[in-house]
């Protein structure tokens, strides 16, 4: 059966049939290839230097249309030859894509990471350790020495709050007169076996609260176990007249003791017994009496005030002394403990003796009198 012929399709440059320029035989091989080669148009490529592709190359195109020369053919480009597959591209991901993907999660390569270091320098390069400076060295220093001091107080604190060496062993008093030793040392025991560094102000305050006659306390360590206490304690003013008998008062009117015999107690005796303690005439008085030496405190039998602008003390010889009010208090006791101590005046070319003071009237102390 013979072979169906193929249509020919008649090219529109040479007109010979396409089919016939690859089906028919080569003149002089026999081969299609060889009647392709034979009809191709020659084509002359002429490189051109890369300095002179800007301008050279501009210039020699006009000269060449000045002259009417053939303008040169134009270099067919070359195919651009396929990207190969990196082993790296992961599915649906271009060529080179997987692969900077996994250089960002690894970081940079070693060597590119050792010329970072050494400033960018050949690979290989020593990295130089330079030295610390000396004040950084000086300033460390420093705080190691502060830090040490620290931890070393820290512990020698510790050993002292806490150490039973310093437990408190013995407590004594100063300043005591009217309470006896061994009330103010039984009011202290709770105080016994305690650390000495843990004895404060406030816990001795509240234990001696509880005995009236002390007015104010300080406290002084002495290692390694005892425990010095300055005592300050209220000095009574007056005497207050009872059911049964007097107690001593002070200024503000603590009461301060019993007393079973008035006479043998110097103080003068406040009218209106314990009912008085606290209204503005038991305050005016115990305010000038607190104020009076104990030499003239000891001389005087009773004091009373109709205000407290009228105060008036009355000595154990049958003397008045007329206080006034509170004003010049201090001038006051100087000029009537001057005048109470001064010598009875003498006659002079046989006048009469001078009549006894009868009353000190001190009201006015730039002027005293006495009459």
């Amino acid at each position: 059966m013979a072979e169906p012929r193929r249509p020919r399709i008649i090219s529109s440059r040479s007109g010979t049939p396409k089919g016939a320029m690859q089906d028919a035989p080569d003149q002089e091989t026999g081969t299609p290839a060889a009647k392709a080669r034979s009809t191709s148009p020659k084509v002359t490529v002429t490189p051109v230097p890369a300095d002179d592709a800007a301008g050279t190359g501009n210039r020699r195109a006009r000269t060449d249309k000045e002259s009417g020369a053939p303008k040169s053919p134009k270099a067919p480009k070359a195919p651009k030859a396929p990207k190969a597959q990196s082993a790296d591209a992961g599915p649906g991901k271009p060529d080179g894509t997987w692969r900077n993907w996994r250089n960002l999660r690894s970081g940079p390569p070693k060597a590119a990471a050792a010329g970072q270091s050494t400033g960018g320098g050949a690979a290989g390069a020593r990295v130089l350790a330079f030295p610390e400076p000396a004040h950084k060295r000086r300033r460390r220093r420093a705080w190691l020495g502060v830090a040490g001091t620290a931890v070393v107080l820290a512990v020698v604190m510790a050993l002292a709050l806490f150490s039973p060496a310093l437990a408190v062993k013995k407590v004594t008093f100063t300043g005591n007169r009217l309470v006896a030793a061994k009330t103010l040392q039984a009011t202290v025991a709770p105080l016994l076996d305690r650390p000495l560094p843990q004895v404060t102000q406030a816990d001795v305050d509240a234990l001696l609260a509880k005995v009236p006659q002390i007015k104010s306390s300080s406290i002084e360590a002495r290692p390694p176990s005892t425990l010095l206490v300055h005592v300050v304690e209220r000095v009574p003013v007056a005497l207050l007249k009872t059911g049964v008998g007097w107690i001593r008062v002070d200024q503000d009117g603590v009461a301060l003791g019993k007393v079973a015999d008035q006479s043998k107690v110097p103080l003068p005796l406040i009218n209106g017994g314990t009912a008085a303690i606290g209204t503005p005439t038991f305050r005016a008085v115990t305010a000038v009496l607190a104020t009076l030496p104990q030499s003239v405190l000891g001389k005087l039998a009773s004091a009373s005030a109709k205000s407290p602008d009228a105060v008036e003390l009355q000595m154990v010889d049958g003397k008045t002394v007329v206080w006034g009010n509170a004003s010049d208090m201090v001038l006051k006791a100087q000029v009537l403990d001057a005048l109470i101590n001064a010598p009875a005046p003498v006659p002079v070319n046989g006048a009469p003796p001078a009549p006894p003071v009868k009353v000190y009237d001190v009201s006015a102390p730039l002027h005293p009198v006495t009459r």
